[in-house]
Order: structure tokens, then sequence, then C-alpha cells
């Protein structure tokens, strides 16, 4: 499945904190669980990966992209514009449901305060002209990746390049504290000008990072039950599991299923020291046609 994934043009990933017990240094404190996924509009063989770590250093997610040539699309965390910088052939893109984030919060708590002003707010003008980029790219999601690319050079990036133009100018005429929730968003999306910008560049290449987070969803939910993992063991066991249940459900498999015909059918692959060739296994990858009709879930009519 990791191969698969780092042979594809555009990728995506995020994070998110867990707790293990015995790979913590102290009372509480965070360890993660890493997601990587194929592109949100890539179809064929969709995959995710969890992958868990101890920290979130730039070092773990260098490991995992070492040797990969493409577009990876993510929030603005650091750490993913140092493989960037480290990495010759990755490109990051950042994610526009993240740069928005800041403006939506300070025009709802400005909602609060005084309803009539909100519309006159330049949070609210940055919310409107990036709700344009969005509502013009959500008319162009089926469309080739080439007939995509030249309706979003033709009418997104105009709009892209005034909204940045307008930003900045909005930031050198101090027109909000710059240590509000305004003024720390403007200088979020100035600093981030140039990853923001990338999905301009290919069609094939999200406007924002929401598969990501839809990807581990899942897990979110499942750790507010269980709560925690008790080893490093354990936590990777997991994320086995997870990758394995995810990518399936996006290759319109039944999880319960697909674990039960894999389980059954691996031992038929090992050798007498337990060990099988990952060359002999592309029969039962999700996307596999051999699969059993019982693993896949029925096509609505």
């Amino acid at each position: 499945m990791k191969e698969e994934l780092l042979s594809l043009q555009v990728t995506q990933s995020d994070e998110t904190p867990t707790q293990v017990i015995g790979d913590s240094d102290r009372p509480n404190s965070k360890c993660y669980m890493w997601v990587h996924r194929s592109g949100e509009f890539y179809k064929k063989h969709p995959v995710v990966i969890y992958e868990y770590q101890k920290g979130r250093d730039h070092e773990k997610p260098l490991e995992f992209y070492r040797n990969y040539k493409g577009v990876l699309v993510t929030d603005s965390l650091e750490q993913y514009h140092l493989l960037d910088k480290k990495l010759p052939g990755v490109t990051n893109a950042n994610c526009w449901a993240h740069a928005r984030r800041a403006f939506a919060a300070a025009v709802k708590a400005a909602d609060k305060k005084d309803p009539l002003s909100v519309k006159n707010s330049v949070a609210y003008q940055a919310l409107q002209k990036i709700a344009e980029f969005y509502r013009i790219d959500t008319e162009l999601k089926e469309l080739p990746a080439t007939d995509c690319l030249a309706q979003r050079q033709t009418r997104i990036k105009p709009l892209v390049e005034d909204f940045f133009a307008w930003a900045k100018q909005q930031a050198a005429e101090c027109a909000v504290p710059p240590k509000s929730r305004t003024g720390q968003g403007l200088n979020f999306v100035i600093h981030q000008e140039n990853y923001l910008k990338v999905f301009l560049t290919d069609g094939d290449i999200p406007i924002d990072n929401s598969a990501s987070e839809r990807a581990i969803r899942t897990f979110c939910i499942g750790k507010k039950n269980w709560l925690f993992h008790n080893t490093a063991k354990g936590a990777g066991a997991s994320a086995l599991v997870y990758s394995i249940s995810e990518t399936a459900k996006l290759n319109n498999l039944r999880p319960y299923y697909y674990f039960r015909y894999i389980l059954t059918e691996l031992p038929k692959y090992c050798d007498k020291k337990g060990n099988i060739d990952p060359a002999k296994l592309d029969q039962l990858m999700p996307w596999a046609e051999e699969l059993p009709e019982e693993c896949r879930k029925p096509r609505r009519s």
C-alpha cells in the first residue's frame, strides 16, 4: 500500500495526537498518529496509511516521504514545509480551509458583540473572497484534470492574486491590530502565499486538505471511546488495522468481510519461516479484481 501511495503524483497528510502510556516521557504527553492518503481526486486505487510516531518533528514525515516525488497537500505545519526544502522531489501545497479559520473565528466572535458591523469587517471580506474560490472550484470537480487546470488558471487565479494583493494592503495599512484574530489571519495567508497557490498549477491538486481530515476522523472518534494505547506496539497495530479498514472503505469494500478474507488467505502465502513475498499479494489488495463479491459493497441501483 505504501509503494502504491508513493507512486502517485499527489498525496495528502495530516496528524492527530494520541496518548500511548508506555511510550510517553511524562503523564499526558502527546504522541501522534499520522495519516497519509492518496490525493482526493485519485479514484483508481485510493490508499490511506496510518503511521504511529512518538512525536511530530519533521524527521517523522521526512522518513516516510524520503523517496517521494510529487505534491504533498497538508495544513500549515512547519514540519511539512521542511520536507519541501529538504526533499528536492517534494512540493508542499497548503490548505485553504486552514487559511480561512482565523477569519471565521473573528467573524464568529464579532457577530456576538456587534452583528451589524460584521459585513464591513476585514475578516468577513476575506471569507467572502475565499468562498468564491471554493464556489468555482466545486463546479470544476467533475472535469478532467487538464480542463480543471485551464479553468482554475482562467477563473480562479485572478481572484487569488487579487486576494493576496488585498491582504497585503490591509496588513500594510494596519487596518486591523496585528495580534487580533483577523490580523493573525492576514499574517498567516501572506506568509503561506506560495504554498496556498500550488493548487493552481495542477488540476489533480485539491484546494484543501479536507480529505485527510476525513480519513483520520474514524480514529479520532474511536479514541474518544478507548482513550489511549498502552504500548507503542499496540499503537502500531492500531495503525495497521486502520490503514486496511480505511483503504477498504475508499475502495468500496465491506471491511469486516475483507478482513475475514485476507486473514484466511494470507497463511497460504507464507513460506516455511512465515514470511510473505509482497510481490505475490496483488490479488489480495483492496482494489484487486480477484476479491470475492461478498467483500464488496452492494451497488446502488
